[in-house]
């Protein structure tokens, strides 16, 4: 437990904090379901579907679904190709602002055991309908977690952040730079098998045009079945 408010501590003393000029706030819930495992010995995939309520949970604003092939390097790194669909509907008579991402990712247990640091990287091209430019984002995530109780399948708490840049400037929107922080604090519970369910508190900060910031208090609630 010292490590996870140890980590915390170190997490807020290094988040970005833009000159802000304006800030906005919002309370979302995020769900997540993960099917993950292996196809075949090192043949490695994941399928997600991720519905996000807005607007202080009044609308679902944005939907993500997610996919990708991987290999294991070996017991400790992996890289996956992937692809992302992202429903994200406007009011009104504009067109709908849905986006397509190719991303390649690194996976890595940096300090396996009980008590478990691990890394993903993600690299991402990114196309929104109705505009012609792509953009490209790096997204580097650490997780901690950690056993909070005895047994052979303990409840263990988890801490991460994930930090993404945007590296070009878009036509839709995108401008390089600092784009956004993540910083989650909750738990996993182990159910049947290998699955898990991990819920807790996301702080999502990002960094918008024209000078504003928006901070969203997200409850983040995503179960990872591993058949």
């Amino acid at each position: 437990m010292r490590t996870l408010l140890a980590c915390a501590a170190l997490a807020a003393a290094i988040s970005p904090t833009p000159a802000l000029a304006r800030t906005t706030q919002d309370e979302q819930v995020w769900i997540n379901v993960t099917v993950t495992g292996s196809a075949k010995d090192d043949l490695l995939y994941f399928v997600e579907a991720q519905p996000r309520l807005m607007e202080g949970l009044s609308e679902m604003r944005q939907a993500l679904l997610r996919g990708a092939i991987g290999w294991r390097l070996n017991d400790q790194v992996s890289v996956y190709q992937g692809y992302a669909y992202v429903v994200q509907p406007v009011e009104g008579p504009a067109p709908d602002r849905d986006e397509h991402r190719s991303f390649q990712q690194l996976s890595w247990t940096l300090v396996p055991g009980a008590t478990e640091l691990s890394s993903r990287t993600r690299f991402e091209q990114r196309w929104v309908d109705g505009f012609s430019d792509t953009g490209l984002r790096v997204r580097q995530m650490a997780r901690l977690e950690t056993p909070i109780a005895s047994g052979t399948k303990p409840l263990k708490a988890l801490l991460s952040a994930e930090a993404m840049f945007a590296l070009n400037d878009t036509d839709w929107g995108a401008r390089g730079g600092f784009d956004q922080l993540r910083s989650f604090v909750g738990v996993e519970v182990p159910l049947k098998g290998k699955s898990t369910i991990e819920a807790g508190y996301l702080n999502q900060l990002v960094n918008r045009t024209g000078g504003e910031t928006a901070v969203n208090h997200v409850a983040s609630v995503s179960l990872f079945v591993r058949p």
